[in-house]
């Protein structure tokens, strides 16, 4: 455990500090929660290199610390709001998002990343957040956190934000892939490309293939 203490205290020293990522409370969470415990044990010494991890037997995997990090940033989480983490595997934001005080809930459909989250965040102390495998209910959540790229706009997420919240999201694939983060204001949800930023792709939101004659 002495050897990950301090690998992640690099991870938050020299990659996060030095990617606009300033906000104590995110800063902390990012130094407290186990992010190897998130990934399979075989994993473990990948776990706070500056790429995404891929998790064996899911469709799923870990953004890098860098890109997930400062989404939650830019999400502006107080304690007590109500925060939701899409589609991610494990639930390292998740667990992220718990240290900082929000309620959080992880909606994974995956059912093989969801058997993982369930034992990583026991592992990680962050059992308090509520894993799920279908959608919530309308209007229920202050932020979402969407962990993975998506080709298309994820409109069916907008109805789970109550007015004044937040989502955020890579939009996009390589190199024209950008975060994104839209609010939510009466039943209108606007969004606006904050930084431009690479991860692994959701196949729910992956753009139709178009026939061609």
């Amino acid at each position: 455990m002495d050897d990950f203490s301090g690998l992640r205290r690099n991870m938050v020293d020299c990659q996060l500090r030095t990617y606009d990522i300033t906000d104590r409370a995110v800063l902390a969470a990012a130094d407290s929660v186990p992010r190897e415990a998130f990934v399979p044990e075989n994993f473990a010494h990948l776990a706070y290199l500056d790429q995404s991890i891929a998790l064996p037997g899911t469709g799923r995997a870990l953004m890098t610390p860098m890109v997930i990090v400062r989404m939650i940033q830019l999400l502006e989480l107080q304690p007590g709001d109500d925060a939701l983490e899409y589609g991610g595997g494990s639930g390292y934001g998740a667990a992220l998002m718990a240290h900082m005080g929000a309620k959080t809930t992880l909606w994974e459909p995956d059912a093989p990343a969801r058997a993982l989250s369930e034992s990583a965040l026991r592992a990680a102390g962050a059992g308090e957040v509520s894993i799920v495998a279908t959608q919530p209910s309308r209007e229920s959540f202050d932020a979402i956190l969407v962990s993975g790229a998506c080709e298309m706009q994820p409109e069916s997420l907008f109805p789970l934000l109550r007015t004044d919240g937040r989502l955020i999201v890579v939009e996009g694939t390589g190199r024209s892939a950008r975060v994104k983060l839209y609010r939510k204001s009466s039943d209108i949800v606007a969004g606006r490309p904050v930084f431009d930023a690479a991860a692994p792709e959701l196949s729910e939101f992956r753009r139709p293939e178009a026939f061609v004659f």
